[in-house]
């Protein structure tokens, strides 16, 4: 197997064994009345690392794996982490990846506007939902705790993605019109 075909092999299996560990072991932890979120650091740092088609399609991946382990309403987690995924590999893309803040900015920012958008998508969809307990009660944690991983995440991700394909750089942005 060449190491085009076998990059993307290794980042949907990490992506699948962040989901099992996600919806078996992580979502049962209560710390502060939050538990990390370990699909989205993942995919966060594979985003950052690969760009936006492999965050947008690994977001979706993840989403509908999650969705489906949950019993849950299918396609809200996949919207939220495919754009989550996609806006994450443009920051990367664009903004430079090798920066030691680029991964705790993007977890930070993906943290909060992935569970906003969950609040807005329940809410929409008639589900009985609190603002309060979203907000104030499990945000605050979810992001320390997601801050806290965020760097082993991101080493484990990096070192098994950094032995395949060279990464893809936008050196030059230019308008067109």
């Amino acid at each position: 197997m060449s190491a085009n075909l076998l990059e993307p092999a290794k980042a949907a299996l990490l992506i699948f064994l962040a989901a099992i560990l996600q919806v078996t072991i992580f979502s049962q932890i209560d710390i502060l009345g939050g538990y990390p979120d370990v699909v989205l650091l993942t995919l966060v740092a594979i985003a950052l690392l690969r760009g936006s088609i492999y965050g947008a399609t690994l977001g979706f991946f993840a989403g509908l794996l999650v969705d489906t382990a949950n019993l849950a309403t299918l396609g809200v987690t996949s919207l939220l982490l495919t754009i989550a995924g996609y806006w994450i590999g443009r920051y990367g893309e664009t903004t430079g990846r090798d920066r030691l803040h680029a991964p705790f900015v993007s977890v930070a920012v993906a943290t909060v506007l992935v569970q906003l958008g969950a609040l807005i998508l329940h809410y929409l969809l008639g589900d009985d939902v609190s603002a309060k307990t979203v907000l104030v009660t499990t945000l605050p944690p979810k992001v320390l705790l997601n801050l806290l991983l965020t760097l082993p995440v991101y080493a484990v991700v990096r070192r098994l993605l950094a032995v395949g394909a060279p990464v893809e750089t936008v050196t030059e942005v230019r308008l067109l019109g």
